[in-house]
C-alpha cells in the first residue's frame, strides 16, 4: 500500500487524526496553478515521494514560488536539483535552504529518519564522480534511506573496493557511479546479491564521448541484475534506489 496513505490510516487508528481530518488530507486540492507551474500536491499520496523541483531552466523566483506552494500544503522537506549557487543565494533569502554546491542540490526542511528496509551503498569509480554521487546520496536520504558512501574505489585499484566487501554484501541496493569505461558497475554486479543501479558519468578523455562510452559499457554489462540510468543522472539513481529499498513496505 502507498506509504503516505498508510501513514494517514495509521494516524486515524492511533487517534492522532480524526476520520474527517484524514479524508481532508486525501481529497484536498491535488495541485496549485501558479501560472508558470502546476505544483502536484498528490504525488506523495500516489507515489510515496513529494514532487521534486528541477532547478535548471527555472528562475529563482519561480523556484521560490513552487517551494512556498509546497510548504503551504504541508510538505515537510523539499528537494531542489540542479540548483546553481546564484539561484540558491536568492532562494535562501526567503527559505531556510541547505545548499550542497558539489551536488547542486538544495534542501528545505529536515531529512527524515531512515525507514527503508536496508542500506543503500553509493560507490564511485573516482573522486571526479563525487558530484553525481552526492546528488544520488542526498536524493536517497531525503526519501528516508540510510546511505553508505564508498568513494574512489574504481577498478584502477580494485583492492580499494575489495576491502569493503562486507559493506557491499550487506547492501539492499547499490548505486555504481563511474566514467571512463564504466567498469565499476560490472564488478559490483558480479559481487553483490542485490540490484545494482549503474550511473555513467561524463568524466573521461576524448574517446569517452562525454559519458557515452561508459553508458554503452554499462548497458552491455555481463553481470546480471545491473540496470542503467542516463549519463550524470544521480537523482534518477537515488530515486530508483529508494523505491527498491521501500518496495516490501509498499505491499505490507
Amino acid at each position: 500500500m502507498n506509504t503516505e496513505i498508510r501513514r494517514i490510516l495509521e494516524s486515524v487508528r492511533d487517534g492522532e487524526l480524526s476520520v474527517d481530518e484524514a479524508a481532508l488530507k486525501i481529497k484536498q486540492e491535488p495541485f496549485t496553478n501558479l501560472g508558470y507551474a502546476m505544483v502536484d500536491h498528490h504525488r506523495k499520496i500516489r507515489q510515496g515521494a513529494a514532487e521534486v523541483i528541477y532547478g535548471a531552466g527555472k528562475t529563482a523566483e519561480q523556484i521560490g514560488g513552487i517551494v512556498q506552494a509546497m510548504k503551504e500544503k504541508g510538505t515537510d522537506a523539499v528537494l531542489i536539483t540542479r540548483l546553481s549557487a546564484e539561484k540558491a543565494a536568492i532562494v535562501g533569502k526567503e527559505h531556510a535552504l541547505d545548499y550542497h554546491a558539489d551536488a547542486r542540490i538544495g534542501i528545505i526542511g529536515s531529512l527524515p529518519k531512515p525507514d527503508g528496509l536496508g542500506k543503500i551503498v553509493i560507490a564511485t569509480g573516482g573522486t571526479s564522480d563525487i558530484p553525481v554521487a552526492e546528488e544520488a546520496a542526498l536524493t536517497a536520504e531525503i526519501m528516508g534511506n540510510e546511505v553508505v558512501r564508498l568513494y574512489d574505489v574504481g577498478v584502477a585499484g580494485i583492492h580499494r573496493l575489495l576491502s569493503h566487501t562486507d559493506v557491499i554484501m550487506s547492501a539492499s541496493v547499490i548505486v555504481a557511479i563511474a566514467g571512463m569505461e564504466g567498469a565499476l558497475a560490472s564488478v559490483l554486479g558480479g559481487l553483490a546479491d542485490c540490484p545494482v543501479i549503474a550511473v555513467p558519468t561524463s568524466v573521461g578523455y576524448g574517446a569517452s564521448f562525454g559519458g557515452i562510452a561508459a553508458l554503452l559499457s554499462m548497458l552491455n554489462s555481463c553481470a546480471s541484475g545491473v540496470s542503467v540510468v542516463n549519463i550524470d543522472n544521480g537523482f534518477g539513481a537515488g530515486y530508483l534506489a529508494s523505491m527498491i529499498n521501500h518496495e516490501a513496505k509498499r505491499h505490507s
